[in-house]
């Protein structure tokens, strides 16, 4: 079983890196429109719709509607252009506190948050575009999630940790907002460099992995739904954090070409231990040039090193200003 998982991520590799290197010998053209001027699909040479490409998704249009727009899921031409101009002057170099300088992490130019839709929100379901009211349970572990402490590097997040950045599904931040979509026939695989995971997806309908056996991604299986790629994903790790939700949430995706340059990916997603029903959000993958950069994450990790020791030192200072009330 091992053996045959090697094989086809060894496969799925070296189909990356032909992709890479520009080998598109045998594909089908862009997608275009028929006589009837009705969009057409463009195919693999096996037939399946054509997904692949480097696509982007990053979007400064946040997950959860703000205040200042409820009741409203659009947003005017002006709305949208503010936003942007917001967006791309908001860590322009000028003299700041120390605070802000910290809190914005680095200048603008590293910034490539991507721009605003023309919606309030990702979420499109609820239609108040927030996130549906938290289970008890789910309160309890979202708040033990902000929580983590400093007591080792275990407990801070995965990212933090330059494990998993991105969990499913895929969320936009500040930079890096790129997948890269190879197929053969039978398998869809997702590239995502930040930080350097591949998303092997099986479309043969075969059953999700065991309960016991859960990665940091979850276990995706694939199908086609006319020109839709329907991706459902289990399994996940119980370390994994998604809005307060972990292992037991099920996230259902849809990927779709709406035309050469834009598909649409849709999400839902299910887990009645964090959430009192399920939620969908919805936002337009753009297809990017590339290439894609290398995300090093990790090499040598000294923020975690100065960020454990510097607990270290504020756990002494206390220990010490305690002691010295104590005296008194």
């Amino acid at each position: 079983m091992r053996h045959r998982y090697l094989v086809i991520v060894g496969t799925l590799a070296l189909v990356l890196v032909l992709f890479v290197c520009g080998s598109a010998a045998g594909q089908t053209p862009a997608a275009a429109a028929d006589t009837k001027g009705a969009p057409t699909v463009s195919r693999t040479p096996w037939g399946d719709p054509d997904l692949q490409g480097i696509w982007n998704f990053g979007t400064i249009t946040p997950l959860e509607r703000p205040a200042e727009f409820a009741g409203r899921d659009r947003l005017t031409p002006d709305e949208v252009a503010r936003l942007n101009a917001q967006s791309e002057t908001r860590a322009v170099d000028r003299p700041e506190s120390p605070e802000r300088d910290v809190a914005l992490a680095y200048n603008q130019f590293w910034w490539d948050r991507g721009i605003a839709l023309d919606r309030t929100s990702l979420i499109v379901d609820p239609p108040d575009g927030r996130l549906p009211p938290y289970t008890p349970e789910g309160l309890k572990r979202r708040e033990s999630q902000r929580n983590r402490g400093y007591d080792s590097w275990t407990s801070r997040g995965l990212s933090e940790r330059c494990m998993v950045y991105r969990p499913v599904p895929v969320r936009s931040s500040g930079y890096n907002n790129n997948n890269m979509i190879v197929q053969s026939p039978g398998y869809v695989a997702m590239y995502q460099e930040q930080i350097h995971e591949v998303r092997i997806i099986p479309l043969d309908q075969r059953p999700h992995l065991g309960s016991s056996i859960r990665p940091w991604l979850g276990d995706s299986r694939g199908r086609w739904e006319g020109n839709t790629l329907v991706v459902e994903t289990t399994n996940f790790h119980p370390d994994t954090n998604y809005q307060g939700s972990g292992a037991n949430r099920k996230v259902t995706e849809k990927f779709t070409r709406v035309d050469a340059d834009t598909m649409l990916y849709e999400f839902t997603v299910n887990d009645p231990t964090t959430w009192t029903r399920p939620w969908t959000g919805q936002v337009p993958w753009r297809r990017d040039a590339g290439p894609i950069y290398e995300y090093a994450c990790h090499e040598g990790n000294y923020g975690m090193t100065n960020l454990l020791n510097g607990a270290r030192i504020q756990e002494q200072e206390e220990s010490q200003a305690a002691g010295q009330r104590d005296s008194r």
